[in-house]
């Protein structure tokens, strides 16, 4: 049976950066599970790689459907934006590993939907004031910068990821991106001890 080795963190934690990471290494066998999201799409993405960016009609299509397996609403400065994880055929854990993305409730979520051994959490963790300096660099990198919504998701992390929150999720293992190719070597042992 295969298994979706999910990566979640706060903002900021280097979680897109590994996500490309661990695909890039072929020995892991890795397909990756792309997530849906309203959002507009940011500098530097590709629809389909690191989200399918779709309308709000599109969600309700598939809502309508029964395909979303999860889904979470942020109402941001910018308006409500929400991600969600779609049953669209991506998944087929009798052939494939998978790797995913997305937060602690998105987890729990999955968990649910494909079974507690099907989705192994592969938790990243940076200490605030570092997450903080790097969203900051990565903002001021955007065309448009949006501070507020930064500043906004900083602040919701952490009570989105509090460590009771984490606790309930039965996450036990953590992985700290103090130094990035020493923290993606870890997850490499980790997933394939879990293969």
């Amino acid at each position: 049976m295969g298994k979706i080795f999910y990566i979640m963190g706060k903002s900021a934690s280097g979680k897109d950066r590994i996500y490309s990471l661990l695909e890039d290494q072929r020995e892991l066998k890795l397909k990756t599970l792309v997530l849906y999201t309203t959002r507009p799409i940011r500098d530097g993405e590709e629809n389909g790689k690191n989200y399918y960016f779709v309308s709000d009609e599109k969600l309700n299509e598939f809502r309508k459907n029964g395909n979303v397996i999860e889904e979470r609403s942020y109402h941001t400065v910018y308006g409500i934006w929400t991600y969600f994880t779609a049953d669209d055929g991506q998944v087929n854990l009798t052939e494939s590993d998978y790797l995913g993305i997305g937060t602690l409730e998105s987890f729990m979520k999955l968990k649910k939907y494909y079974g507690e051994n099907a989705v192994c959490p592969v938790y990243i963790q940076v200490e605030d004031g570092e997450r903080l300096s790097r969203a900051l660099k990565r903002e001021k990198e955007q065309e448009n910068p949006k501070y507020e919504e930064m500043c906004r998701r900083f602040i919701a992390d952490q009570s989105d990821f509090s460590e009771e929150n984490i606790q309930s999720a039965g996450i036990e293992k953590r992985f700290q991106n103090k130094d990035l190719d020493n923290c993606v070597k870890e997850i490499v042992n980790y997933i394939k001890s879990m293969q």
